[in-house]
């Protein structure tokens, strides 16, 4: 099973496939307003800054303003710190269910971490009333639940042994329908944007998807087993994803990946 034995976050694994991961996070910045990001006194946050990548691009493109990266793992943070040298930027451990910004926020920027939470939709526009008039709120959400990269983690938890140990993990959180989020957030917005775009990632090695999914959504399921049924689950993970996602004559693996997007400003 290679890497995806750790029953930690592993930052190097989520790392391994920065670039797909980091196109979308780089999709969503570019749809913020730069000439609104150096509020005197503001800060911009990086919700769910995971191995810290995204903060640092995040002050490359607002350089006037401090950048703060919350997130719940020690080991992510860690490996955000270690690499990060600009002194404006800044991590702290939190738990985004509830946020308390320990600077006033003009920028909350969230890549690929709300889908974790339940109830998230009602917590989007108490985010937006954190921030001043013309204040942006900018979230990314994989919305891939219903795809067989996430559907055949139930299908593999059923088929074994390990069955009932893994009935203690909570299901996927549903990213609902786009115009859901819009209705919630439009009243506070004086702008907003809704969205999805479907990536069409091209992977490469043995169990491409099965490894790429192995340090976000599959992780729960390998945390609640031990070897040798570990490995044993996640091959029979693996084997479902190769019929559903089969190697091209090429070598490649196309893994269609679905994202909903949010940009809203405070009215």
């Amino acid at each position: 099973m290679s890497d995806a034995k750790s029953t930690v976050w592993d930052a190097n694994l989520y790392l391994k496939f920065a670039d797909h991961r980091t196109r979308p996070a780089l999709d969503l910045m570019g749809r913020l307003d730069p000439s609104n990001g150096a509020r005197p006194g503001h800060a911009i946050y990086d919700l769910g800054c995971g191995a810290g990548n995204i903060s640092r691009i995040l002050a490359e493109r607002f350089p006037e303003a401090p950048v703060i990266g919350v997130d719940s793992s020690e080991e992510m943070l860690a490996k955000a710190r270690s690499q990060t040298v600009d002194a404006r930027v800044t991590f702290a451990k939190g738990d985004l269910a509830h946020f308390e910004p320990s600077l006033p926020p003009g920028i909350l920027y969230s890549n690929a971490a709300y889908q974790w939470l339940d109830g998230h939709i009602d917590m989007f526009p108490g985010l937006l009333k954190l921030l001043p008039s013309g204040g942006q709120l900018a979230i990314q959400m994989p919305r891939n639940h219903e795809a067989p990269s996430h559907a055949s983690m139930y299908e593999a938890a059923q088929a074994g042994p390990w069955r009932d140990r893994l009935t203690r993990v909570r299901p996927i959180v549903r990213v609902e329908e786009p115009d859901r989020y819009y209705d919630v957030l439009k009243p506070l917005c004086s702008d907003l944007e809704v969205w999805e775009t479907i990536y069409q990632q091209p992977l490469t090695g043995k169990d491409p998807v099965a490894q790429y999914t192995s340090s976000t959504g599959l992780r729960p399921y390998l945390e609640l087993l031990q070897e040798p049924e570990r490995t044993q689950f996640y091959d029979t993970y693996a084997a479902l994803l190769a019929r559903a996602y089969p190697t091209r004559a090429d070598g490649i693996t196309l893994f269609p990946f679905r994202r909903l997007f949010i940009v809203a400003r405070r009215a």
